[in-house]
């Protein structure tokens, strides 16, 4: 009888690769902490740029910790979560997404010397999660109430979110556009609907040039060259039916025996054309912003009656014309009525470098409004929307939770010194996971002081021995190496930014720590392998 005790048994393809226990972790940590170290630089107001360059040879050149992590393309699974916090920090609040990274990294660091003392993982997730409630906790403590009016705190949050961005030459006039298209945009419940904010951007100028339109500009030119300029008291029929004869599902083929019969065929296509612009004319609209294409014909026809006409409108731009003007998007022609009509004091074309765009603007209590951001540069113009897509992400977040924390690392030092006295009434070994958790949070104002040139051991111990005596907001003023008030200097941060980070941070290192098998299966050839780096 064969003896087949000793036989392998195969559960897995001959290419798959498998990663298990203590390496599995190492891996993964060391991972993550490549991740957050490549973002580390650019945290602050004197943090550097990073240049990406794609496949085909274009440039991004920005500080923006979610635009580079999702231009470096990570192929790392480990690393691919650390990616996803910064997605969830963006689409949360759209800011502090380098302050999320960063600090997972370090919690997963931090983690490492906890796993030398043979603390099992769990212990230090169940640590970490203890650390993070009682960190939510502090912060809405000593978190200080907003207005809603108090622009000037509103206007130091939008600066403070553009700082150390490119737009900061202008932070003080992007600042004052943004609150004001944020307050705007404010309903009845406090809910900020940020995606009726356009942002529009055009190459030239400078960033000072930036502006507020009440209303919405579209980046698309009159179809016809005959047709106004400029229509004042514009009455707008936004349509998403095509202005054209339709052409046939099937293939089809039409004889015609004689010229005649083409003559007939050409005036009855011609007939269906002049309905089209029948039904416009009599609705009373003489502005015409279609989704679909204009026959040449149609244009024509418009251009003679002094219609203005915009063509292939995108989807989005149809849904803020429709907010800001008050009108109605008909999709068939044959229901345009008057009252389907939006308004707008005026709609005209422009050049703005060296393109024609269309301003729809003057619109009734705006409920969709346009920040065209200009710029010297491509790049630079870029750089400036990312900054101002922050600082309307800190307003709207502001606005609607009314409470905001001072910045420049003082609330940082806040947390952790508050940890460590959580942390003394712990017994168990929960009780170092919490106190590495506060160790953690240091790395924030650590990262500011050594960005900004400075000794981070000794900033650190200077915001601490602050806090010590009773200075709330004891922030790194990064200028002048001294600890600062940074409520009384405007550097001013929302609430929700240092909650969602820190949720989000605690909640990837709890779920990296607790991996302990990383299994690749199927063709890894092109694929890095978890210590091949990220």
């Amino acid at each position: 009888m064969t003896n087949q005790e000793n036989s392998p048994v195969y559960i897995m393809s001959d290419d798959a690769k498998r990663t298990v226990g203590k390496t599995a972790q190492r891996n993964n940590i060391l991972a993550a902490k490549l991740v957050a170290e490549t973002v580390r630089t650019t945290l602050g107001p004197k943090g550097m740029d990073k240049m990406l360059v794609d496949s085909t040879g274009e440039i991004i050149v920005t500080n923006d910790g979610v635009t580079i992590l999702e231009e470096m393309q990570i192929e790392h699974p480990a690393a691919k979560m650390i990616v996803e916090v910064a997605k969830t920090q963006e689409n949360e609040i759209g800011d502090g997404t380098t302050t999320a990274v960063v600090l997972a990294g370090q919690l997963l660091k931090n983690a490492e010397g906890l796993l030398d003392k043979d603390i099992h993982p769990t212990v230090i997730a169940k640590g970490y999660r203890l650390a993070a409630a009682e960190a939510h906790k502090v912060l809405n403590e000593v978190a200080e109430e907003v207005g809603n009016d108090d622009d000037r705190l509103l206007k130091n949050i939008a600066a403070t979110a553009m700082t150390g961005k490119g737009a900061e030459v202008a932070k003080e006039h992007l600042a004052s556009v943004v609150v004001k298209s944020v307050k705007q945009m404010r309903d009845e419940r406090g809910e900020v609907e940020v995606d009726n904010i356009k942002l529009e951007k055009k190459t030239g100028g400078a960033i000072e040039d930036t502006e507020l339109v009440q209303g919405i500009i579209l980046d698309k030119e009159r179809v016809h060259n005959a047709m106004p300029r400029v229509v004042e008291g514009a009455r707008i029929a936004l349509l998403d039916v095509p202005l054209e004869v339709k052409s046939l599902e099937t293939d089809a083929k039409v004889e015609i025996s004689d010229a005649s019969k083409m003559k007939e065929f050409f005036d009855m296509e011609e007939g269906m054309l002049r309905e089209m612009v029948d039904r416009i004319i009599i609705s009373g609209a003489n502005v015409v912003l279609c989704q679909k294409g204009i026959e040449d014909m149609v244009q024509h026809f418009l251009a003679k009656k002094g219609i203005f006409a915009c063509r292939r409108i995108k989807k989005s731009d149809m849904d803020k014309l429709a907010r800001a003007t008050g009108g109605k998007v008909v999709s068939k022609l044959e229901d345009l009525t008057k009252d389907d009509l939006g308004y707008a004091s005026v709609v005209e074309e422009k050049k703005i470098g060296d393109e024609e765009m269309t301003f729809v603007t003057g619109c009734r209590k705006a409920r969709a409004v346009t920040i065209l951001v200009r710029g010297g540069t491509e790049h630079i113009v870029d750089e400036a929307e990312r900054a101002v897509k922050d600082a309307i992400g800190d307003v709207a977040a502001v606005l609607k939770d009314e409470k905001a924390v001072g910045g420049a690392g003082g609330c940082e030092i806040i947390i952790s010194e508050r940890l460590r006295k959580f942390a003394e009434k712990l017994s168990g070994r929960e009780r170092l996971a919490v106190e590495e958790f506060a160790n953690a949070v240091d790395v924030i104002p650590e990262t500011l002081a050594e960005n900004s040139g400075l000794d981070p051991i000794d900033s650190l111990t200077a915001m601490k021995a602050s806090y010590a005596k009773g200075q709330t907001w004891n922030g790194l003023d990064v200028f002048s190496g001294k600890v600062m008030d940074s409520w009384k200097k405007g550097v001013i941060e929302p609430l929700k930014i240092k909650t969602q980070a820190i949720n989000s941070a605690a909640e990837v290192a709890e779920m990296i720590l607790r991996i302990d098998d990383v299994l690749l299966s199927g063709k890894v050839e092109s694929r890095p392998m978890p210590h091949e780096g990220i």
